[in-house]
């Protein structure tokens, strides 16, 4: 009864990424599966549930023991650490079976911006290692065109030394370019990388993996936010608690309130 109340009380848009992550998780994990986690606010509902199955009876069919996760970021690699599931480095794990990871926008196709966190490279690495790559985010991200929701630009992490030149060319290409700066310290945003953060912000993007080859060419650029033709099925927690899925094929199934959450009861 507690735990109900409490998620009555919760925020809509914070229940919306639960519900999503949860189904996503529940759907995709197995026990014995090597899993890429993602970064970002939802990423933290999906380890919570992770986190919850670990502590489930042996015997119980969604209980995982040997489960390895693969990070993609300090604050993910720190999230799964704290909940006590195992931790793995990509360098290590050539082949993941899922990746589960958030997003800033995705579209009908189910290409995506991704990148808000600041943690592009590696979750885009993470992605391509995997066998099916899984987006969970809340309703405010489904797009019907990448740019147009998210209006904050592609993030591109580009080498520290090229950003000058990477600036001037995106912006001859018609795009609002800017530096990334941090809020607790003085300059620019460092990834965990050690490299910068340029978004880039050119309106609606009509054709996506021209924009993705044509950014991925500019000299600095080491990797872009655009994630094209990678996922496989995006969960989206709506506003009334159900789940709306949308899988690379075009499809949308709705998923009702009561069965998004009964994963969690």
């Amino acid at each position: 009864e507690r735990k109900g109340m409490a998620a009555a009380a919760m925020d809509p848009v914070e229940a919306a990424k639960r519900a999503a992550a949860e189904k996503a998780v529940d759907e995709f994990v197995r026990d014995g599966m090597v899993v890429g986690i993602g970064s970002g606010s939802t990423i933290v509902y999906a380890v919570h549930r992770l986190a919850a199955r670990a502590k489930l009876p042996e015997g119980d069919p969604l209980r995982i023991s040997t489960a390895v996760f693969v990070p993609t970021s300090f604050q993910s690699r720190q999230l799964l650490a704290e909940a006590g599931l195992t931790v793995a480095e990509l360098a290590t794990r050539e082949v993941l079976d899922v990746a589960i990871d958030g997003a800033d926008e995705v579209d009908k196709s189910l290409n995506c911006i991704k990148g808000g966190g600041g943690c592009q490279l590696e979750e885009k690495l993470v992605a391509s290692a995997a066998r099916k790559f899984v987006v969970v985010a809340d309703h405010r991200k489904q797009s019907e065109r990448l740019g147009t929701c998210w209006t904050k630009g592609v993030p591109l992490e580009i080498a520290p030394s090229g950003y000058r030149l990477a600036m001037r060319l995106l912006a001859a290409k018609g795009a609002t370019a800017t530096l990334r700066m941090a809020k607790s310290k003085a300059g620019p945003v460092v990834t965990d990388g050690g490299h910068f953060v340029v978004d880039a912000h050119f309106g609606g993007i009509e054709d996506v993996p021209a924009m993705e080859r044509w950014l991925k060419a500019v000299p600095g650029v080491l990797e872009t936010g655009i994630f094209c033709g990678m996922a496989s099925k995006a969960f989206f927690g709506q506003a009334d608690g159900s789940v709306v899925e949308w899988a690379a094929d075009g499809n949308a199934t709705p998923v009702a309130a009561a069965e998004a959450g009964s994963e969690s009861a």
